[in-house]
């Protein structure tokens, strides 16, 4: 009997239907949303869906005994290979583990399960005056949220996965359970484990539960956006509204390209296709009046065309939705084309260098791959359009390199928000260097022995001796 058969055997009677060897199902659990092996044999052998803590600690401690790899899966969006079944084994589905399993309104604070989507936790807390304010957009889970250290376009204000996780509770790679953290705002009590499994991409535990931060909704939030006849212009003014303090909820930049985009996609109709500024405001009504006003001086100071607010619900949800829809608009722009996004982040005073060399680099390379990004915390992406030629892949891989190259020449990380997975790894030396990546090895060894936690992610192989 083989391991597969084993472990199938072994699980059966606790899984039922639960367990599935169908070609489809495990095709589309081989990858997310963004990169793609290119080798179509890295498609797990089994899937199985699990609904609670033990359930997934039986499933690890089979797969630990019998060696089997196993990666965790959640909403499936993830955008650097992180699903990818590099040596076959167990794709565990976490996405029925969708339980919110407490809500404290007072201690601004919940815990859920990590197939949780934020789009049903702030339904539910809305009723309470309350929101989870990560936002990577999609239908991310909270639990491939912390896997990733997700951020978004909250983040400026907020803070990423790292600030607004409090707890996990998390199954190591022999089968034990784990609790970390709690639902304190501080402890000194120890290794910090919590920061540890978050960013660790499956590879160190597998998160069942998350003990996340609440946040009270804003009384007033006021909707803006501004045009600018150069993308410099857009980014300086960005970087003046952050190093001026201006509590800004969020800022999210938009090149031409990408609202030309957008606004055949979107229908944002009154917008020209320039590079386009969107804020949002969050305060009481004078606070945000206030701010409103000096966001507008800081635009005008830098060139600006249009400065448009608005308090209206509906507007505002309309702008945000074309933004989150960016990369859909992109696909649309070019028919037949296939998407690469780059996730390149750099110190706030070296955006404009940043952005304006990769346009450059883009305009260099002659494909087309709009620019949208977090501004307001130094992050931004180009989604590189590969078209459909025998070198596209190759041509934009390249684009994708000099791009992240550019980061790190100004200081800057290979990431901000999508993690590392298989597409990035060959830029971790340079970003860490040898020493810092041998301790990261040994803390993986040291929790997982047997290398079965999402094998292949985020640190690269060790150079063959």
């Amino acid at each position: 009997m083989t391991a597969i058969e084993s472990f199938i055997a072994r699980l059966r009677p606790l899984l039922g239907d639960r367990i599935s060897t169908n070609a489809t199902i495990r095709r589309h659990h081989a990858h997310g949303e963004g990169w793609q092996s290119p080798d179509p044999a890295t498609q797990p052998d089994v899937v199985v869906f699990a609904r609670t803590t033990d359930e997934v600690a039986a499933i690890v401690r089979a797969c630990h005994d019998l060696r089997l790899p196993v990666i965790p899966f959640g909403g499936g969006t993830s955008l650097e290979g992180q699903l990818t079944a590099t040596k076959g084994g167990i794709s565990l589905d976490l996405s029925q583990m969708n339980a919110i399993i407490d809500i404290r309104p007072q201690d601004l604070s919940c815990r859920v399960q990590a197939g949780v989507t934020r789009q049903q936790l702030n339904g539910l807390l809305r009723s309470d005056g309350l929101f989870f304010a990560v936002d990577p957009g999609g239908e991310a889970t909270l639990g491939g949220m912390c896997a990733t250290r997700a951020s978004g376009t909250g983040a400026v204000r907020y803070g990423t996965m790292r600030e607004n996780v409090l707890g996990l509770t998390a199954v190591m790679a022999d089968g034990k359970v784990i609790q970390t953290g709690g639902n304190v705002r501080k402890s000194a009590t120890g290794y910090d484990l919590t920061s540890l499994l978050i960013g660790s991409e499956g590879t160190l535990g597998i998160i069942t539960e998350i003990q996340a931060r609440l946040h009270p909704l804003p009384e007033t939030i006021l909707g803006a956006t501004c045009q600018f006849a150069t993308l410099a212009d857009a980014v300086d003014t960005a970087t003046s509204i952050i190093q001026a303090g201006l509590p800004i909820g969020r800022l999210e930049l938009l090149d031409d390209v990408q609202m030309d985009a957008c606004i055949k996609y979107s229908s944002l109709e009154g917008y020209r296709p320039l590079p386009t500024l969107f804020f949002e405001l969050h305060a009481s009504p004078a606070s945000v009046t206030e701010q409103a006003d000096l966001l507008r001086e800081i635009t005008e100071c830098h060139n600006g065309l249009s400065f448009r607010a608005s308090a209206s619900p509906e507007e505002r949800t309309r702008l945000w939705k074309a933004r989150h829809d960016a990369f859909w608009a992109c696909m649309a722009y070019r028919p037949g084309y296939k998407g690469m996004t780059t996730d390149a982040v750099v110190p706030i005073s070296a955006m404009t260098d940043m952005i304006t060399l990769a346009r450059q680099d883009i305009e260099d390379s002659g494909l087309a791959a709009p620019i949208v990004g977090h501004v307001g915390d130094g992050n931004f992406h180009t989604v590189i359009l590969v078209p459909p030629e025998p070198d596209g892949w190759a041509r934009a891989q390249a684009l994708d390199h000099k791009i992240i190259q550019r980061a790190l020449d100004l200081g800057g990380a290979i990431s901000g928000e999508h993690g590392i997975g298989m597409a990035k790894q060959a830029f971790m030396h340079d970003q860490h260097g040898n020493d810092a990546i041998t301790v990261m090895r040994a803390i993986k060894q040291a929790l997982d022995p047997r290398d079965i936690l999402n094998p292949g992610m985020l640190l690269p192989a060790p150079a063959s001796p």
